[in-house]
């Protein structure tokens, strides 16, 4: 399984009974699993089975789902005289008319009452709505399909550029260790040239004081563990692109520490040469950073 990004756009259209449609589905970057949705007055009731199936395809990402409709001209859109309920008015109004004196119902008052008019889709029957949802959800399910495949591929192209990173961070990794500052003989030469100038402190300091200052020295010398915490990182990371799938937050997850131990290593430094690595690390695990945040 391979990774995929957070990012993509797909189509699909369909017709069926004269009515014609196009669903978009756009996804960018999120947090968490986040949907939208853009349907006409009449078809909210899609928005329910389109939550399942975008929650069943996808983890992360802002999800906007937009359905544009067109009626052809023998698709029973448009408006419809309903006669019956015409009939009903008239009935009334000559009922009221015979106990009180009014002038006869003006033709646009009787177009104005409610379910008079009828627009094609307040004719269609339950049937009808029933075979049309099911078909627009087939067409849905196929544009969901094609941004999945989107983004997909655009995972496939992340994965390249993460894995270029890392061997970037392992590189400097590796000149990390290489430094002469992260040799014994250097760590010990700088050791005893800060404890020299602690002994020779005027006033003395105390002997736990002393103690004390030299653990602290001591601990600030040596970068061996967050070489070793930046090694184990990198290869957690290369697990996670190989392990694929919605691996995003753990990724992201693994840049902060990889952060974290970078901004150590560059803190203890007192070797130009270290530190200028250190820092070439911090620009790569950001440059890291900013892809991983696209991942699902």
């Amino acid at each position: 399984m391979t990774i995929a990004s957070m990012t993509g756009f797909a189509r699909a259209e369909g017709h069926a009974d004269g009515l014609s449609w196009v669903w978009e589905a756009k996804s960018v970057n999120a947090k968490a699993l986040d949907m939208r949705f853009r349907l006409p007055p009449g078809f909210d009731a899609l928005e329910l089975p389109l939550r399942a199936s975008i929650a069943q395809r996808l983890k992360r990402g802002a999800v906007t789902a937009a359905l544009q409709l067109a009626r052809g001209g023998n698709g029973g859109g448009g408006v419809r005289l309903n006669r019956e309920a015409l009939a009903a008015v008239l009935a009334i109004a000559r009922e009221v008319a015979a106990e009180i004196a009014t002038e006869p119902p003006r033709l646009d008052g009787l177009l104005a009452i409610k379910g008079v008019i009828e627009s094609g889709d307040e004719s269609e029957d339950a049937e009808a709505r029933e075979r049309r949802d099911a078909a627009l959800l087939a067409s849905w399910e196929e544009a969901l399909g094609r941004l999945a495949t989107t983004r997909g591929a655009e995972g496939e192209r992340l994965a390249a550029v993460l894995e270029a990173r890392l061997a970037e961070i392992a590189e400097l990794l590796t000149a990390a260790e290489a430094s002469a500052a992260t040799q014994p003989e250097a760590l010990r030469a700088q050791l005893k040239a800060q404890l020299r100038e602690l002994l020779e402190a005027a006033p003395a300091l105390p002997e736990d004081r002393l103690a004390q200052e030299a653990a602290l020295l001591v601990a600030k010398a040596d970068v061996r563990e967050e070489l070793d915490r930046l090694a184990a990182h990198v290869a957690a990371a290369r697990a996670l692109l190989g392990e694929g799938g919605a691996v995003g937050r753990r990724f992201d997850f693994l840049c902060q520490e990889l952060n974290r131990e970078a901004n150590t290593l560059c803190s203890k430094s007192a070797d130009l040469e270290l530190t200028r690595i250190g820092l070439a690390l911090k620009a790569a695990i950001e440059q890291l950073r900013e892809q991983v945040q696209n991942i699902e």
